[in-house]
């Protein structure tokens, strides 16, 4: 499948992204390139990143919104196109005559391109913490007008996730996330990892961590010998499943497969850094409250 080919290439996006660029601040201040750099309200935007699409259309800024990418399926009525955010054409993003594309990362030309046209570039990269995440929302609060809106959204995330981490559910448990087949995880050093962190989770990832990356690529053996409580399928769309895990040699006796602890989380909250982090938490907290019972 296409979405899962990509996947490597984004996980290296992600790691460069994450440690090459830094949100603007809250204060007014957002590092846009090309165009105006005193613009003050964007009219036609396009979004090239599915998080940057939830942020707008949640600060109701959807009315702003020109097109967006391939993969921005959320919310429905965000204007879909078949423009790509990994490799996007210069010429397609024109004719749409937007006066701010918003893009999690530039390939190396995006920017150059669009400069070219006089077409404002904001670069929001992949989060590293809910820092982060609220970095962005009031970037895109300040260019779309949309302030007060921002500061309310974020307010309100904040308000959730303490809810949500007010009881450690997960407390003297460990986990297996899977990003796909191959075994790539995210540690606690990662954004996905921080938010298991907050249910008071241990992953089983951590002892393998590589320098500054924190996705490393865990074997078959690391993760038996680990013997996780819980396994989180984020391939779960891909067809990984509670019977395939059990198939897989060895697995079988594992924890988490012998306890029905398997549990599939959905591919897009789990791998977006915006609004819906609330969303994800919430159903990762009730599958464990299920299994306690």
């Amino acid at each position: 499948m296409k979405l899962k080919s990509n996947l490597l290439l984004v996980l290296g996006t992600l790691a460069f992204v994450s440690l090459s660029c830094s949100s603007g601040s809250s204060t007014g201040q957002v590092p846009i390139s090309g165009g105006s750099s005193s613009i003050e309200t964007a009219e036609r935007i396009i979004s090239l990143s599915p998080t940057a699409t939830e942020i707008l259309f949640a600060l109701e800024a959807g009315n702003q919104v020109v097109a967006v990418d391939d993969q921005s399926n959320f919310p429905g009525t965000a204007p879909m196109t078949s423009m790509s955010g990994y490799t996007p054409n210069i010429e397609s993003i024109a004719e749409y005559q937007p006066d701010l594309v918003v893009a999690s990362y530039d390939p190396g030309d995006l920017v150059a391109g669009l400069k070219v046209l006089e077409v404002a570039t904001l670069l929001q990269p992949a989060a590293s913490s809910m820092e982060d995440t609220y970095a962005q929302i009031n970037e895109l609060g300040v260019l779309t007008g949309r302030q007060s809106e921002a500061s309310e959204l974020i307010e309100s995330i904040k308000s959730d996730l303490n809810e949500i981490a007010s009881k450690k559910v997960g407390e003297g448990l460990t986990y297996y996330h899977e990003i796909d087949n191959t075994f790539y995880s995210p540690t606690s050093k990662t954004f996905l990892g921080k938010l298991y962190s907050l249910l008071g989770l241990s992953n089983i990832a951590d002892p393998a961590i590589e320098g500054g990356f924190g996705w490393p690529q865990l074997s078959a053996e690391f993760i038996i010998d680990a013997d996780p409580d819980l396994i989180f399928l984020g391939d779960a769309n891909w067809g990984e499943s509670a019977e395939t895990v059990a198939a897989r040699p060895g697995w079988g006796s594992m924890t988490a497969v012998e306890k029905r602890q398997v549990i599939p989380v959905d591919t897009d909250t789990s791998g977006r850094w915006g609004p819906r982090v609330v969303d994800f938490l919430k159903s990762v907290r009730s599958a464990i409250e299920k299994i306690s019972g």
